[in-house]
């Protein structure tokens, strides 16, 4: 008879997650991921395949759960900008701790069809709500109307990624600030 899992599944998940985003795919070894996990190896290969498989299923719930947030703080301020304000804000405030979504954009670029259809739909889904609100920020006279509301979208989500990868390489909070600050000031 078949022994019951004596784990939670997501808190797994997120162990893993945890490990991934410090050492990407290549620098995490199964024996880091079941220690973090505090499970067995067999029992990681049955619930979650191999490590691939894993690191897949990691990138998934890390990117539902940041776009999730980023998209809840794009609406929640009383303005458009207000929103966008404060999602770069919360960037910043988090970019001391590895993004696994650029990590993993940055180890395996668009080799891995699984990843890039991963990333796409999740960067769809984040630049469908914040092209609306920078339309909004537009329409209020808050953001340049001479812009693409879809262009400032990318530069915006370009500089997203700068700042987790400046955080990564030492930049200060000043200076991610100050990028995050710029950013916002070229859509004014």
């Amino acid at each position: 008879m078949a022994r019951t899992k004596e784990f939670d599944k997501d808190q797994a998940l997120d162990a893993a997650i945890d490990v991934f985003r410090e050492h990407g795919f290549e620098g995490t070894s199964t024996e880091m991921l079941v220690r973090a996990m505090k499970i067995g190896r067999q029992s990681l290969y049955d619930t979650f395949g191999d490590k691939w498989t894993l690191y897949c299923l990691a990138v998934e719930r890390y990117s539902a759960a940041e776009t999730d947030a980023h998209i809840a703080m794009v609406r929640g301020g009383p303005r458009a900008l207000d929103g966008i304000r404060a999602m770069m804000e919360r960037v910043v405030e988090n970019a001391g701790q590895a993004c696994l979504g650029v990590s993993s954009i940055c180890e395996f670029g668009q080799s891995q069809p699984e990843l890039t259809a991963l990333h796409r739909a999740a960067d769809l889904r984040l630049k469908k709500v914040a092209t609306e609100h920078i339309r909004q920020a537009q329409a209020a006279g808050d953001v340049d109307t001479s812009l693409s509301a879809d262009a400032a979208a990318d530069f915006l989500f370009a500089s997203v990624a700068g700042i987790r990868i400046a955080a990564r390489g030492g930049a200060s909070r000043e200076q991610l600030h100050s990028i995050a600050g710029l950013a916002l000031r070229t859509l004014t």
